[in-house]
């Protein structure tokens, strides 16, 4: 009988779902869930052993979240199904995979720690991984444990590699968000006009996002910019406790609130933080040359900047745009595992 579709992995792995309450998250002012579950995926003779693994934490891109990463797909492979196969060519050593849910109400995360969204990056290291080590029979070292993702979570990783040295030994950013100027700022405008039809109410829009039916392409990148704000400038006294770092009437950039986000900016970060990327023992960065958000020319300088700081680290920069780029996992992930200790 004809088989059209690729044939699935012989030696299929397993996905679980791992419950974990958060002190961290608790009483944040979005009024997210503090208890999560979280799914956790384990390699093919898992349970047939009693070998320790490393361990990959894999951080979703904004709009998405942990369980949509495992989720069938109609087309392609989900990265489970990518993990399988990986690992059935030998292309990679056997390696758990944790895929944290860290979705909130502004539809998506930055894994930074915030007064509006919530300690995400204290919850990920200080809860998350000592979770998984107690649960699974990993690897407990930080040298056989490596963090991966692609937009907000390629941004993620990055972030916690360098506030959180000792953690990670390798980190993988496909497409993370860098040079907030050419990424970001183009939004602001757009943002302003979304908001100004329901009065400059940050809570009603929100609100009537979750509401609409049909929410278009402005709404979706109006709800971003309100996360990024809530991640990156966060202000208690102010509606939904952030502040936008534009005016809503001119549009003009507040420069205060506008600083508050370059500070987290990659490519500003980099020039004092990088002697925590320089401990990696691998650290992967790559961007498609027609990525529509831009982050192309911020990238394409931060590796500049690693090589100025003699940072060591691989950067690729491939024929693509920001969209459907799972296919890279191919080759990081190979890459990363071959600098993590795979075996106890």
């Amino acid at each position: 009988m004809m088989s059209l579709r690729p044939p699935s992995s012989e030696q299929t792995g397993h996905v679980t779902w791992m419950d974990l309450r958060s002190d961290c998250l608790g009483n944040n002012l979005l009024g997210d869930p503090v208890q999560r579950s979280h799914p956790v995926y384990l390699p093919a003779g898992y349970r047939a052993t009693d070998q320790r693994y490393p361990v990959l934490y894999c951080l979703a891109a904004y709009t998405s979240a942990g369980p949509a990463q495992v989720a069938w797909r109609n087309q392609g492979e989900n990265i489970p199904a990518r993990l399988d196969r990986l690992i059935e060519q030998d292309r990679m050593a056997p390696t758990i995979v944790v895929f944290p849910d860290c979705y909130t109400s502004l539809g998506g995360n930055q894994y930074v720690n915030s007064s509006a969204v919530g300690a995400y990056a204290d919850h990920l290291i200080n809860e998350l991984i000592p979770a998984v080590d107690r649960q699974f029979r990993t690897i407990a070292s930080p040298q056989a444990r490596g963090v991966f993702g692609k937009s907000s979570g390629g941004f993620g990783a990055l972030h916690l590699a360098m506030d959180y040295p000792g953690h990670f030994a390798a980190v993988a950013s496909h497409a993370g968000d860098c040079g907030f100027d050419r990424v970001y700022a183009r939004d602001f405008a757009p943002t302003a006009g979304v908001l100004s039809r329901h009065g400059g109410d940050l809570e009603a829009f929100v609100k009537s996002f979750w509401r609409a039916k049909r929410p278009g392409g402005s709404d979706f990148h109006a709800l971003m910019t309100l996360c990024l704000a809530a991640s990156y400038s966060p202000r208690p006294d102010q509606p939904l406790g952030l502040d936008l770092p534009f005016d809503l009437r001119t549009c003009r950039i507040k420069e205060s609130v506008w600083s508050r986000w370059l500070s987290f900016d990659p490519l500003v970060r980099v020039e004092q933080d990088h002697p925590q990327l320089s401990e990696l023992s691998g650290l992967w960065i790559d961007v498609g040359r027609r990525d529509q958000y831009f982050i192309q020319y911020g990238t394409r300088e931060f590796s500049d900047r690693l090589r100025h700081h003699d940072v060591d680290h691989e950067f690729q920069e491939f024929d693509g745009t920001h969209s459907g780029i799972d296919w890279r996992f191919d080759h990081s992930l190979p890459w990363i595992m071959e600098r993590l200790q795979c075996a106890a």
